[in-house]
């Protein structure tokens, strides 16, 4: 591989100092020179509605749009809401997934990672947004699952991951979606012709 790999990151949380945008924070820090990963803003979309899928739809779900098709891959960083994804993360999919025949998920590898204060590391979330994600086409790496449980546990007084089994997992998830992603050739190829005018 003679280039790193553009990697999309969309964070569930819109807290600006969400536990989820920490986590995401980390990811980068240490994702290996073979990924590069940059966040893809998802607060300021608004609510799909069809109505708005015009000619000429609200330039927010334009721009999110664009960012999308110019990633090689995706790493969704999903909080739980209510035993469910977030309503925002719920709404991005929706949003890129239309209108009919343009879905800017399809094809487009990725992996999951689920993050909460509490004991079961967000499961039900986790496995709610890969199913909507299969949904829409996208081939979600299966192993390995990280659910990170007791996030403050893991983070220093800055925000950043200093629990350094933590930092293990994560290096060693990178890792492998790197790999997950060399497996999709025809996805990296749409996202480098994407993004070719950037």
């Amino acid at each position: 591989m003679s280039q790193s790999r553009n990697v999309g990151v969309l964070v569930g949380s819109l807290r600006k100092e969400s536990y989820t945008r920490k986590i995401a924070r980390g990811l980068i820090a240490l994702a290996p020179p073979t990924l590069s990963l940059s966040f893809i803003e998802i607060g300021e979309l608004p609510l799909y509605n069809p109505d708005l899928d015009t000619e000429s739809p609200p330039k927010p779900w334009t721009e999110f749009r664009q960012r999308v098709r110019e990633t090689d891959a995706l790493l969704f960083c999903t909080p739980e809401h209510n035993r469910g994804m977030p309503a925002a993360m719920k709404n991005a999919i929706d949003v890129g997934s239309r209108p009919r025949g343009q879905n800017v998920w399809n094809g487009k590898p990725a992996g999951v990672i689920s993050v909460t204060p509490g004991s079961f590391g967000a499961m039900a979330s986790h496995h709610q947004l890969r199913q909507a994600l299969a949904a829409v086409g996208v081939p979600a790496m299966p192993l390995p699952e990280v659910f990170i449980a007791h996030v403050e546990s893991v983070l220093g007084p800055d925000g950043a991951v200093t629990n350094e089994k933590t930092r293990e997992i994560l290096g060693k998830y990178l890792q492998a979606l790197a790999v997950w992603i060399e497996r999709f050739p025809a996805a990296v190829k749409a996202g480098a012709g994407a993004g070719a005018g950037r």
